[in-house]
């Protein structure tokens, strides 16, 4: 008869995450990094003190915001290439849906987080327990349900036996390479206390191996055929590259066969920016040498990329090619009725590189693209090279942080999220080594940015993580600035004042209409007039140092002492809301009204109707 150990719930859920382990390059590790938490009436009694029995071997994490802990807990995976992760475990009501957002940055970007939300008692005897949602349909449903589409796996727990089969099926997710997504575990309160009889084996170590999908001979053998006919390929590196540990393998295939290679915002940093057949961009924030060959390309091998808008142009740049998708994850592999050959990035490449001996693109092609290349890289330099704009725009602010340490293109890990700094920093930014960039695109979450860089620095402490955010976003979530500085995890943060939504006051214009709503001075406002916000004054009150500079020399001096700084820094410097990068780019669909008064919205609803004549139907 096997053994058995009584245990609660909660206790039985933490002592099992504690016995996972995984492999890495430095050797085993265990599977989760810590847990953040943020305890309340739902998980304070239950799950707060598992945790506190293991808190030596499953550290746990203080917050200030359930949301950004999350978000948190998704850049830490993220930076560790989905090789270790992290669970957050809020209170019910309010604590538990402040993550269903983070949810879904993790669901759309394919990335690993346990969330462990408080949930109402299972018993009913208190109903409604204070926070409880009620359904006045089905007395089953509580707040938690909001989890189930932004969830990859979802369950809730009603029983502790059940615990048995739901913890495998969650770690299977967390770890699958095309499943890999959020994982919801809903704890009713009065089930994490409730004991049970679990077998010993349960909480036997286990090491946990990322797993990889090869390809079929079938289809491997017709891909690799289609690609024998290409003169003019072109590789659009996606994420996948990275996280399936691909970087090499791509570059020894790209240069054997001379295929020049495009990066989507999550691939960027697949291979160094100063390669030779580096292209840089591609698509609505891409680059001028990959957009032109991207329309001239016969073969386009999309790996690793789940072929989002802003890649494609909205369907409208890969229309007269085509398309090899090799995806692990077989409905990305289908879009754009693309050729799919399902299998992830390291497998694929290294088989189809065994069955291409001696394929390889036209001469006068794979030149070509090196001398854009070298071309776009020129027109980099120029771009970030400015220094005397009486009002920078995010380009040359780029350009002052990469000038500020000499090894940055190694060492520095650059965080961002939405507006406008991501096609930016698509277009400008250098990174070397994979992981180096490290950009929230795929939900485009404000918000992220400082979160972020605290999950980020904390997988990477021996880096020097430089978050660059708008004022947007600052104001939209910034407490983990507290954290930071609470954990000794010091970020340096560049905050780009620009009062307002510059990146949509942008957009907003472009699409005929008048500037609305978007920055202070054109909001609704009292006689007092919009805010002019001290943000300086704001992050040294979450315990950072801050300063303000004036220009990009000013900025420059600051960097130079936030590097040098033992503790989280804060360099804010006003910014121009109505430039941005003139080169490269590429169609981008947002529909305009057919019909309007304004002579400006009749214009770009005919451009808009134009653009879409392009797309691929």
């Amino acid at each position: 008869m096997k053994r058995a150990i009584r245990l609660t719930a909660a206790q039985a859920l933490v002592r099992y995450l504690v016995a996972l382990r995984t492999e890495s390059a430095a050797g085993e590790l265990p599977l989760f990094g810590g847990v953040f938490a943020i305890f309340g009436h739902g998980n304070v009694a239950g799950i707060g003190e598992a945790l506190y029995q293991h808190r030596e071997q499953l550290p746990t994490y203080r917050a200030h915001n359930e949301q950004a802990m999350a978000l948190a807990a998704i850049a830490y995976a993220k930076a560790n290439m989905r090789r270790r992760m992290m669970a957050c475990t809020t209170s019910i009501g309010p604590g538990a849906t402040n993550m269903v957002t983070a949810a879904a940055v993790a669901h759309v970007n394919r990335l690993p987080v346990l969330l462990l939300p408080g949930d109402i008692f299972v018993s009913r005897a208190p109903d409604p327990v204070l926070q409880q949602v009620e359904d006045f349909h089905d007395g089953g449903v509580s707040a938690n349900d909001c989890f189930r589409p932004v969830s990859r796996y979802f369950d809730r727990i009603v029983h502790p036996q059940q615990l048995l089969t739901a913890l495998p099926r969650a770690i299977h997710v967390l770890t699958d390479a095309a499943l890999c997504g959020p994982v919801t575990l809903a704890m009713p309160q009065d089930v994490q206390t409730m004991a049970y009889d679990w077998p010993e084996d349960f909480f036997s170590p286990q090491k946990i191996s990322m797993r990889a999908v090869p390809p079929a001979p079938a289809p491997l053998r017709e891909a690799a055929a289609v690609l024998k006919t290409a003169k003019r390929p072109l590789i659009v590196a996606g994420g996948g590259v990275l996280y399936g540990e691909a970087t090499e393998l791509l570059r020894s295939f790209a240069e054997s066969h001379g295929v020049p290679v495009a990066e989507t915002q999550a691939g960027k940093g697949a291979l160094p920016w100063d390669h030779p057949l580096q292209l840089g961009s591609i698509g609505v924030t891409g680059s001028t040498a990959a957009n032109v060959l991207a329309r001239e390309a016969d073969l386009v091998l999309a790996v690793g990329t789940r072929l989002q808008d802003f890649t494609t142009g909205s369907h409208s740049l890969f229309t007269d090619t085509k398309l090899i998708n090799l995806n692990v994850n077989g409905l990305d592999a289908i879009k754009l009725r693309g050729f799919a050959l399902h299998a992830d990035a390291r497998s694929g490449l290294q088989a189809l590189d065994t069955l291409l001996p001696a394929w390889k693109a036209d001469a006068a092609w794979t030149a070509k693209a090196k001398t854009l290349a070298t071309e776009w890289r020129a027109q980099v330099d120029a771009i970030t090279g400015r220094r005397d704009a009486k009002r920078p725009y995010e380009g040359e602010v780029i350009g002052a942080v990469q000038r500020s340490a000499a090894d940055s293109a190694v060492r520095d890990i650059v965080v961002c999220a939405a507006g406008g700094l991501p096609g930016e920093l698509h277009k400008l930014w250098r990174t070397s080594v994979p992981g180096g960039y490290h950009l929230e695109y795929g939900y485009s979450c404000m918000g992220y940015e400082i979160a972020g860089g605290l999950g980020v620095k904390m997988a990477r402490p021996d880096r020097e993580v430089i978050v660059i955010v708008g004022d947007g976003s600052y104001l939209m979530m910034n407490s983990e600035i507290a954290t930071s500085v609470m954990l000794g995890l010091k970020l340096v943060i560049v905050l780009l004042d620009n009062r307002g939504y510059g990146c949509i006051h942008r957009l907003q214009q472009a699409c005929g209409g008048a500037p609305f709503n978007n920055l202070f001075d054109d909001g609704t406002r009292s006689a007092n007039g919009a805010p002019r916000v001290d943000f300086v004054a704001h992050a040294t009150a979450l315990g950072a140092a801050a300063e303000k500079v004036d220009d990009i020399a000013g900025l420059e001096a600051a960097l130079k002492r936030a590097r040098a700084a033992k503790r989280t820094s804060l360099i804010c410097i006003e910014t121009d809301p109505n430039r941005s990068t003139n080169e490269g780019g590429w169609w981008w669909e947002v529909a305009v009204p057919e019909v309007s008064q304004r002579q400006e919205v009749v214009a770009a609803r005919k451009a808009y109707e134009q653009g879409k004549q392009n797309q691929k139907a």
